[in-house]
């Protein structure tokens, strides 16, 4: 709930304006026998925001990096529907949620936390949320991916990373994103290629041609996946990737 609350915070600097200027939540109109309700711009605001909400949890954390590799991994396995895709998504949330849990709560204790209390006003309030947010971004972007939006968008040079906005900030995040989870998985990837390769080079020795080689490879390399404790190394990897 209180991630909810944080992202909500976040990305709604609209609500922010229908608050100051008194916009009430539902007002009601006299009409010829009755009464006829309208939603405000404030309601509007508040849905618009969170319909951004699995936008903001799919590029401004982990999850990005964690789906891509895990895809990578049953593709290279030779296992198309298993685990399923709900599944994959499944770990991928529940992984990301474990990663940003600090930045989560540092984000809602800074901010949310003082804002609903009425210590600091909305402003303050959406710039102390993004700072965790923006430090861990920051932590995972390459500086290369920095430069490219820079020179695309003409931003002014920037003397620290405090000065890079989070207009150049979000897509050098996702590119590097990208990028390290492609790298992720092609390490992945080059084992269950080295076990495809010799099953098909002994099948073809042999003379079985017409027998499938991902078929024969299938239960090695879910022997090999699994002697080696596979999803641990793998979940463990990925979670740690982001505090190296």
């Amino acid at each position: 709930m209180r991630w909810l609350v944080l992202f909500s915070l976040l990305f709604a600097p609209l609500l922010a304006i229908g608050a100051e200027a008194g916009i009430p939540a539902v007002t009601v109109t006299d009409t010829d026998g009755g009464q006829s309700y309208s939603v405000t711009l404030q309601i509007l605001a508040l849905m618009t925001v969170l319909t951004l909400l699995p936008a903001a949890l799919m590029m401004m954390t982990s999850f990005t990096r964690i789906i891509i590799v895990l895809a990578i991994l049953r593709q290279a396995m030779g296992v198309q529907s298993t685990p399923s895709n709900q599944i994959l998504i499944g770990l991928a949330l529940f992984l990301t949620i474990f990663i940003m849990h600090p930045v989560f709560n540092k984000a809602y204790d800074d901010a949310v936390v003082p804002y609903m209390d009425g210590q600091i006003e909305f402003t303050a309030a959406f710039e102390r949320a993004g700072a965790p947010f923006k430090e861990f971004m920051l932590a995972q972007t390459r500086e290369t991916d920095i430069e490219l939006f820079a020179s695309i968008g003409g931003y002014a040079e920037m003397q620290t990373p405090e000065d890079i906005p989070f207009s150049l900030l979000l897509p050098s995040f996702v590119t590097s994103e990208l990028k390290t989870a492609f790298q992720i998985g092609f390490l992945i990837f080059i084992p269950f290629l080295i076990i495809d390769l010799v099953v098909a080079s002994v099948l073809m020795a042999m003379g079985m041609m017409m027998l499938s080689p991902m078929l024969i490879s299938l239960p090695f390399k879910l022997m090999l996946f699994v002697l080696i404790d596979g999803w641990a190394l793998l979940m463990g990897t990925l979670a740690s990737s982001f505090y190296v």
